[in-house]
């Protein structure tokens, strides 16, 4: 991990074969003083467009957390100001970062309950996409959580994780990034009030926000490490299966095992198509598949 003194704006990088990611390793302070105008009418708009929204789609926790934190509309929040109440909370410290990191840093920093946030934020014209993690992503979306002691605990422990899982090999660490991807991004989970949103990819995307709840055509299914960690994902569109959690404490259950028997146990299983069903999937709907788009899956 270096110290960088300017911080840079490190972005994915257009090309002829699509965007092609571009990682740093830098560690830097927010330069809040530096944000534009523009910087803080897009957090601005993004804001109060998704809290809008997400109210009776997120999770009452994640609701919660944004409002003891502080968070609001006005302005780009201070990470310095942040961090005294998640601190407080939970003993997690977000850290400024210049963009993607490799995955090994990124591992590192959440086994030692560092939160990595990208320090700038989308332009204007991206204000309904954005093909990498920006501010917006980062502390919208995966900060608020990290106010929950057991959601919190979780991402240590996977952090945990990843460190060994990326000494084993690549297909350990595949397995593994498809855990974080169908929980931490793309995570839903079941209430007494129905099916709400808690993973970051959703909740910081209006159209995602809308389609994982309500359209007819993904595929919602419950909670299995094993099924998860076997079933390829979307990185291109909006997912084609969301599983549903019972609760946080399930996370952390999850991830108290020795996953080496199970990557063990998974060598020998076949990779599962992102949109598929299986026999014994706890299924709260079978989605109709409109709209999919084939091939893609990662």
């Amino acid at each position: 991990m270096e110290t960088a003194t300017a911080p840079r704006r490190v972005e994915h990088q257009q090309t002829d074969k699509g965007y092609v990611p571009v990682y740093t390793t830098a560690v830097v302070e927010q330069p809040w003083d530096s944000y534009t105008a523009d910087d803080h009418a897009t957090w601005s708009t993004l804001y109060q467009r998704q809290r809008e929204l997400l109210v009776g789609r997120a999770s009452r926790e994640f609701l919660q957390a944004q409002d003891e934190m502080g968070m609001n509309a006005h302005m780009i929040p201070r990470f310095d100001q942040l961090n005294e109440v998640l601190g407080a909370a939970t003993g997690w410290t977000l850290v400024g970062v210049e963009g993607l990191l490799p995955e090994l840093d990124f591992f590192d920093h959440l086994a030692n309950r560092r939160f990595p946030v990208t320090w700038w934020i989308r332009r204007p014209d991206q204000i309904d996409y954005i093909a990498e993690p920006d501010m917006f992503h980062d502390l919208f979306g995966h900060v608020p959580l990290l106010m929950n002691p057991v959601f919190a605990d979780y991402m240590a422990a996977y952090g945990r994780g990843g460190v060994k899982a990326h000494a084993i090999g690549p297909e350990a660490l595949q397995h593994l990034t498809r855990l974080y991807w169908y929980t931490v991004e793309f995570g839903l989970i079941n209430t007494p009030e129905g099916l709400r949103i808690y993973g970051a990819g959703i909740v910081s995307s209006k159209g995602e926000s809308l389609y994982s709840l309500e359209s007819a055509a993904p595929n919602r299914i419950g909670f299995d490490l094993e099924r998860i960690m076997r079933t390829r994902y979307r990185i291109d569109t909006f997912q084609k299966t969301y599983f549903v959690i019972d609760s946080y404490e399930q996370l952390m259950e999850a991830t108290s095992p020795d996953f080496i028997p199970i990557y063990a146990a998974l060598e020998a299983l076949e990779h599962l198509p992102a949109g598929d069903v299986q026999e014994g999937d706890r299924v709260f709907q079978k989605g109709t598949g409109e709209g999919w788009e084939d091939g893609g899956d990662v």
